[in-house]
């Protein structure tokens, strides 16, 4: 269990277009770091309300606040935690394995997600003690 762990991180998709048009913005094969193998999006969800709060065996994500803000916050196995702000269309955020995460809406915020397979219920670490027990795991073997 001592293998490197990937870490979330934001990047930028392309914008084109300009303000007298609109934009698009494009995530294609170059700008992906897995086939797509579903896509999902959340919406309506009360600033109040977390959600997430949970990490994946083996599933990769990339997830883009298609409209309003998303604060998304992670922490991994060597116990590395983020906070990333999702507040623009053309920027993505790369959620790899074995990171648990937690996510807050604003209101009218819906977060479009690309993942690398389809719905597993076997790949969700839900208990977050589970993932406390991988996080140390992972660091006694290091």
């Amino acid at each position: 269990m001592s293998q490197p762990l990937d870490a979330p991180y934001l990047y930028d998709l392309p914008a084109l277009g300009n303000p007298l048009v609109g934009f698009i913005s494009v995530a294609e094969k170059l700008s992906l770091p897995f086939p797509v193998q579903r896509v999902y999006w959340t919406y309506g969800t009360p600033p109040e309300v977390s959600r997430g709060r949970h990490a994946h065996y083996a599933l990769r994500q990339v997830v883009v606040a298609v409209a309003g803000r998303i604060i998304i916050h992670t922490e991994s196995l060597a116990r590395e935690h983020g906070r990333f702000v999702l507040e623009h269309p053309s920027q993505a955020l790369y959620l790899p394995p074995l990171n648990w995460h937690w996510l807050h809406f604003e209101p009218g915020a819906v977060l479009l997600a690309l993942t690398s397979a389809p719905y597993d219920e076997a790949d969700y670490i839900r208990d977050y003690s589970t993932f406390n027990q991988l996080q140390s795991d992972w660091l006694a073997g290091r």
